[in-house]
């Protein structure tokens, strides 16, 4: 009888770990909240080497490049709309940049064949027995599984019903961060231009596919809020009252916000797990070692889900050696990706007047910028373990 392996979440880290499990012969379930793939989304990118390996190894690299955006240049202007400081496409889009919901559907259309797809339900209980996990939904029927994999990203549901709430696992990192969608009204090219004052970044960028339309982007330093995560009125609220009484374009892109269908809003903050698995039960991408903005999270999610796979397929299902050795192998590697998003905050937003003055002087020389790149790029390496193709481990859960 073949392993059954509940993931939770169909955002990045599900698709690419349930692609990898299905290659090797375990049964595979995804449950998502959501009732389809999420679309939109700021573009992710993948830098380095081992995220690149990676890639070509589950055959998606290729596809990938084409769907590039060539990189997502950045500027920033003062209040009357004068250049500050520009940040080239490489600089902030890695070797491949790639919208996110289109490298979603990527990762979900590869997985697809051997692979069933709960889309509109969610996780509501999790009972470990010596055999399995019983896993509750909130709509569908009770489910035994022999192991459940969370990677349902930084607020984890999997992560709270089996390690604890998350309080004790999340740090707020002093700021938030919005996004949305709005007619391209300054028939901007791709890229983004942004208002930069203390503590408060407003921008805004062309879709790279349809010029017509643009995305805002807001981040403001703040100490935590409270607030409705499912509440988009509030959340519309928090906005305005950090954004209102700056010039620029900064009152239309407020407007705009009203009309929004979808908003995304979220702290930025970084997951740190003690142990990323319990029993049967183990977690997977932002869930275990994220950050929201800033700590290579999709490449380290794709990077995980290659190596937990194929841990599991190698230890032919035992668990308990799988779970260790994957967490052995990617703790270090995740926690200095995870670091970039520490100085996420304060790099597009600096606190003061004075820190802005400095970030731009330093980051309108060149060689500072090439000198960032290749520390980037040494932080996302890994030694990465190498599995053959036809090796089958779904069967001794």
């Amino acid at each position: 009888m073949s392993t059954k392996v509940l993931i939770s979440g169909a955002s990045i880290a599900g698709p690419a770990l349930a692609h990898w499990l299905g290659r090797y012969g375990f049964e595979t379930t995804v449950v998502e909240l959501a009732p389809a793939l999420r679309g939109g989304g700021q573009p992710v990118d993948f830098r380095g080497a081992t995220h690149l390996t990676v890639l070509e190894r589950m055959g998606v690299l290729d596809e990938l490049r084409a769907l590039g955006t060539g990189g997502s240049p950045m500027t920033f202007v003062d209040p009357h709309g004068r250049r500050l400081l520009h940040l080239p496409a490489d600089f902030a889009g890695g070797e491949v940049e790639v919208p996110r919901g289109e490298l979603a559907q990527v990762l979900h259309r590869h997985s697809l064949p051997r692979t069933e797809y709960l889309f509109g339900d969610s996780v509501t209980a999790l009972e470990q027995t010596p055999s399995g996990v019983r896993v509750a939904f909130r709509h569908g029927a009770p489910r035994a599984f022999d192991l459940v994999i969370g990677a349902d990203g930084l607020h984890s549901n999997v992560r709270r019903l089996a390690f604890g709430p998350e309080e004790r696992y999340v740090r707020h990192l002093g700021y938030y961060a919005a996004t949305w969608q709005l007619p391209n009204y300054l028939d901007l090219p791709p890229g983004s231009v942004g208002l930069n004052v203390p503590g408060r970044l407003a921008s805004v960028g062309a879709d790279h596919r349809d010029p017509a339309r643009a995305g805002a982007f807001l981040l403001f330093a703040s100490p935590e809020l409270r607030y409705d995560r499912h509440d988009t009125a509030q959340q519309k609220a928090l906005l305005r009252d950090a954004f209102t009484g700056l010039g620029w374009e900064v009152p239309r892109l407020l407007e705009s916000l009203e009309q929004a269908p979808e908003l995304y809003f979220d702290s930025i903050s970084r997951a740190d797990v003690p142990a990323w698995s319990t029993g049967r039960i183990a977690l997977l991408g932002d869930a275990a070692c994220g950050a929201t903005i800033g700590g290579m999270g999709t490449g380290t999610a794709v990077v995980a889900a290659y190596v937990l796979a194929g841990e599991l397929a190698r230890a032919r299902g035992d668990h308990r050696t799988a779970f260790a050795r994957y967490e052995r192998i990617l703790r270090g590697y995740a926690r200095g990706c995870q670091k970039g998003g520490d100085r996420t905050g304060p790099f597009l937003a600096p606190g003061t007047a004075t820190g802005l003055r400095v970030r731009n002087g330093l980051l309108n020389r060149r060689w500072v910028l090439n000198r960032m790149l290749e520390l980037g790029k040494r932080i996302s390496g890994l030694d990465l373990p190498d599995y053959p193709a036809e090796l089958s481990g779904a069967r001794g859960a």
